[in-house]
């Protein structure tokens, strides 16, 4: 007995964590800062982690109605209908729905190139075919109407994401409305707008809802989390926010009780802290400008809690700076083999960050002039 045929599925790479090189590297934790995942540095929100502490004695129990009240809080902050909501463990758990609702086998899903992993790897899973659309370097990632739709050729599913991982771009609800509008009717354009927090742009929601001078359209679909800016990102919590045409559809896509009694109490404390948002959004802006300013390389504009930075070679880079207590994202999974990207952190993890980085630059740009000056190389006869 064998699976089915994976050989299509790629496997997730995720960003290496600080006890995983500490032990690898045979040293000790506190000597590393991870920025390397797009984690919150403040940590969770602190109301969630007292609602985590005090509803760990109710884990025995389902989480009927934690997970309706946190679907009904989410739906009030965004004024849709409950049914529009959702939730979901993860982002990608959401994608996942979103697959399960649409997807029939042998639908095309178009996807961003380079982009985040999960978009190709659900639609496969629901026996979809991926296509994707580049995202030019040359071009500064720069996200458009254009440039999707030239790419476009009658896919179930097109994914947008804005701020884009990892270069940080994002695309103007115009474009998106103008990629709505010209693709087929049986085509769902969904928006991850997982970092949105960290933009200073207007939800897609705009487009479901029909507000800030939009049509209301019943083909968008949005993505958020609460990992990122509400710092709960090991707890699993997402939602989409779709069209009211789609209310009834959850039911029967969705995984009994899809997020847990720990995840919903924590995420009904955050959604109402915006203290913790507004402080987390306000470090981020600090550390991408500090690094745009101080990084010896090319940094891209970011609107998300990361930067992209062009560092040459990114594998020797990432493993030089792990090694000096610096964890930062080697980009070559995402098909940038040249860039890294850095989480936004704490003051001190930025200045510490960009020293190391800019220290390693030197090194490794001093050895390659050395390599190729002749008088630094050993002559001997022949």
């Amino acid at each position: 007995m064998q699976p089915r045929d994976l050989s299509d599925h790629v496997a997730y790479e995720a960003g290496r964590g600080i006890e995983e090189v500490a032990r690898e590297l045979d040293r000790d934790p506190s000597e590393f800062v991870k920025l390397a995942s797009n984690e919150n540095p403040h940590g969770p929100s602190p109301a969630a982690a007292v609602a985590i502490r005090e509803t760990a004695s109710n884990v025995s129990s389902y989480p009927k109605a934690a997970h309706a009240d946190l679907t009904a809080a989410i739906a009030e902050q965004w004024d849709v209908d409950d049914e529009q909501v959702w939730l979901a463990n993860g982002g990608d758990g959401a994608i996942d729905y979103l697959s399960r609702a649409v997807l029939e086998p042998g639908d095309d899903v178009l996807v961003p190139a380079p982009g985040f992993a999960y978009y190709g790897m659900s639609a496969r899973f629901h026996h979809g075919d991926v296509r994707e659309y580049e995202l030019s370097k040359a071009d500064d990632f720069a996200q458009d109407a254009a440039t999707v739709l030239e790419s476009y050729d009658g896919d179930r599913m097109v994914y947008l994401t804005s701020p884009h991982n990892p270069t940080g771009s994002t695309i103007p609800l115009e474009d998106v409305a103008e990629i709505a509008e010209r693709t087929d009717d049986e085509t769902l354009v969904v928006v991850d707008e997982a970092y949105g927090e960290f933009a200073d742009r207007d939800s897609a929601l705009a487009l479901i809802e029909g507000r800030n001078g939009f049509e209301a359209r019943d083909d968008v679909a949005v993505l958020r989390t609460f990992s990122k800016a509400y710092g709960l990102a090991g707890i699993r919590l997402g939602y989409a926010v779709v069209p009211e045409e789609w209310g009834d559809a959850y039911a029967r896509v969705n995984t009994p009780f899809a997020a847990s009694e720990l995840a919903c109490r924590a995420g009904l404390a955050a959604i109402d802290d915006d203290e913790h948002v507004e402080r987390t959004v306000g470090t981020a802006r600090e550390s991408r400008a500090y690094m745009r300013e101080h990084l010896e390389a090319p940094v891209w504009e970011s609107e998300g809690n990361f930067v992209l930075v062009d560092v040459g070679d990114a594998e020797r880079v990432a493993e030089e700076a792990q090694r000096r207590g610096v964890i930062v994202r080697d980009c070559t999974s995402f098909g940038l083999p040249e860039c890294i990207r850095i989480t936004c952190g704490t003051e001190e993890e930025t200045e510490r960050a960009v020293e190391t980085v800019n220290a390693v630059l030197a090194e490794v740009d001093s050895g390659a002039e050395s390599e190729s000056d002749p008088d630094s190389q050993e002559v001997t006869d022949a």
